[in-house]
């Protein structure tokens, strides 16, 4: 199917939700996409950091048929060994006292955290408290809380009226003053993914932490798209040295297939019937983000990751040396981007870079993101960036 036949049925029938770019992909391998046309792309997108594993994993693959031959879904209502399996292995690597709860997205998993902070709010304290204060320009999904928690007002237009309870606070400092004998939670991404990749500054998230800890105030960490060893640790908060009380994950775990978690250090405070999920960590997702974790963690041992980071961090100061249209770089890891001068820039820099056979993100106002599968070769690294350096807009 060519590219303006897929237009044409997607105008005629597909919500128009989305700012698509013209582009229609139909296979992949490693870290390289290949369009309905047979162009290909160095992917630095990972579908917005979703695809870990890269595409056309062999290994990933293998599970995904032999568990899809054995058992694909049998609800919640039944022991599931891959996901007994799958959250042992997440709390392994957490190296946290915690347990987990499966769904299918970043957005489930983070409705799941404000329902369980809320919950521990009612029964902790004598008095009931349910509000949970949030950041400016954080993102924490689409749902009517997740979109109330997000502290952008430009995602919530037309849908009000939204759940009460949410508070946005300018930085870490104005947490503090927004603290009052409601609060029963702070929810904050580490690193804001859809917030122009924006790392909070570690030593004042330490300071909340500790004092979050004191005050016994939840501290919610949404690790959707930092998490699972795109910082180059398996949490971002292992970077950051802290243990949250509430850690949401997704994008990254599954290598495609959907999943979330929430791993909670509060074992007891749901119970049977308080949340559930009938996809969440059924028999095929959770088998395959088993395998996906399992490549990730030799890769993370093995100092590949490492070297991958390095290498990639240091062609993105090549690109912000050779040209003025950035200011910096940002992010941590294989969660990073440049800080474009404008908006006009960003844009220019993603339109340019598709028609050179590179895939990279927006973030925020100005930043060019960059998410590239975390089993990118060197070589395909090399190659994106040799694209990218043929853009005009960098010689302007």
């Amino acid at each position: 199917m060519k590219l303006d036949e897929v237009q044409t049925l997607d105008h005629e029938f597909v919500m128009p939700t989305y700012h698509r770019m013209q582009v229609a992909f139909e296979r992949g391998e490693g870290a390289r996409l290949f369009d309905v046309e047979g162009r290909d792309y160095i992917d630095f997108g990972s579908g917005i950091g979703v695809n870990s594993v890269g595409y056309g994993n062999p290994r990933m693959i293998n599970v995904l048929c032999e568990q899809a031959q054995k058992l694909i879904h049998t609800s919640n209502l039944f022991y599931i060994p891959n996901q007994a399996l799958l959250a042992q292995k997440l709390i392994k690597l957490s190296r946290m006292d915690m347990n987990v709860f499966f769904a299918n997205s970043g957005a489930e998993a983070n409705e799941a955290m404000i329902k369980l902070a809320r919950k521990y709010g009612e029964i902790r304290f004598p008095k009931k408290r349910y509000k949970i204060i949030t950041l400016q320009s954080s993102f924490h999904g689409r749902t009517l809380a997740t979109l109330k928690a997000t502290g952008q007002e430009a995602y919530h237009k037309y849908f009000a009226p939204f759940p009460d309870g949410f508070v946005i606070a300018q930085n870490l400092q104005d947490v503090y003053q927004k603290i009052d004998d409601e609060t029963c939670g702070v929810m904050i991404e580490l690193i804001q993914g859809e917030g122009g990749i924006c790392a909070l500054p570690q030593d004042e998230v330490r300071e909340l932490a500790a004092f979050l800890r004191q005050h016994q105030i939840l501290l919610l960490v949404d690790e959707v798209q930092s998490g699972v060893y795109r910082t180059g640790e398996f949490l971002a908060s292992h970077l950051y040295g802290i243990q949250p009380d509430l850690i949401s994950l997704a994008k990254g775990m599954g290598g495609g297939i959907t999943i979330g978690a929430v791993m909670s250090a509060h074992k007891n405070v749901f119970v049977a019937g308080d949340h559930g999920s009938t996809f969440g960590g059924n028999p095929l997702s959770s088998r395959v983000a088993l395998e996906v974790l399992e490549i990730l963690e030799e890769e993370y041992h093995s100092k590949k990751l490492q070297a991958k980071i390095e290498l990639f961090e240091e062609r993105l100061e090549g690109l912000l040396k050779r040209s003025d249209i950035f200011l910096k770089k940002v992010g941590r890891g294989l969660m990073c981007g440049l800080e474009a001068r404008d908006t006009q820039i960003q844009q220019t820099v993603i339109s340019q870079a598709l028609c050179a056979g590179v895939v990279v993100l927006r973030s925020g106002r100005n930043v060019v993101r960059f998410l590239p599968p975390l089993t990118i070769s060197e070589c395909e690294i090399d190659e994106g960036f040799e694209r990218l350096h043929l853009l005009a807009c960098l010689d302007e």
